[in-house]
């Protein structure tokens, strides 16, 4: 999809998404000690707010404006400060190297050549000892799992994204189970996780 097409989509509804941070965000970083966090696709923000409330000072990039615009009301709403927003497209966007402590990519599609050149960019951008954590939509949940993109070329698995990072540190990394509320009762989404940190 496109930026008009994700602002169409954005537009078409209160919320695309929940207003809760992904499972998986809280489950792997609500340890860290916060710091500077860059938000890669962010989306309506749940997840950088979420980062926000814990102290992190974030930067949240997505290219559509709409979704920025009411990811920013509902930070407003929350009395979050500590976030700035980008408007900008991750197949050109540069995050300044070794500048955060974390660097999130959730549930961003692209085909491989330049996924796998954003992870390195998001790579680049991590302090000594800064996190990197992928989330995203296995290939496996086309035939096996529920929901999220049916395009197998936009679709990584663990594998792949691990090489795409040979400078970091490889802390976990595999496919996740995520239950999904349906109309028709609970499914289960098959994920993609890749946790890493710079040395």
């Amino acid at each position: 999809m496109d930026r008009q097409q994700w602002d169409d989509r954005y537009a078409s509804t209160d919320l695309v998404w929940t207003a809760e941070p992904n499972v998986f965000v809280v489950g792997e970083l609500a340890g860290l000690a916060p710091g500077r966090a860059l938000d890669l696709g962010a989306g309506e923000g749940r997840n950088a707010i979420w980062l926000a409330e814990r102290g992190w000072q974030v930067t949240a990039v997505d290219f559509s404006a709409v979704a920025l615009a009411k990811a920013a009301k509902l930070a407003a709403a929350r009395g979050v400060p500590g976030i700035t927003w980008v408007d900008a497209d991750l197949r050109g966007y540069q995050p300044p190297p070794g500048s955060f402590d974390l660097v999130l990519l959730a549930y961003i599609h692209l085909p491989r050549a330049e996924s796998d050149a954003l992870l390195q960019a998001a790579a680049a951008a991590l302090a000594p000892g800064g996190t990197l954590l992928f989330v995203g939509h296995d290939r496996d949940n086309i035939t096996h799992g529920y929901g999220g993109p049916q395009e197998p070329a936009v679709l990584r698995q663990a594998a792949e994204v691990v090489a795409a990072l040979p400078e970091l540190i490889i802390q976990q990394a595999g496919q996740q189970r995520r239950p999904v509320a349906t109309d028709d009762g609970e499914r289960t989404a098959i994920d993609t996780l890749v946790r890493a940190q710079r040395p």
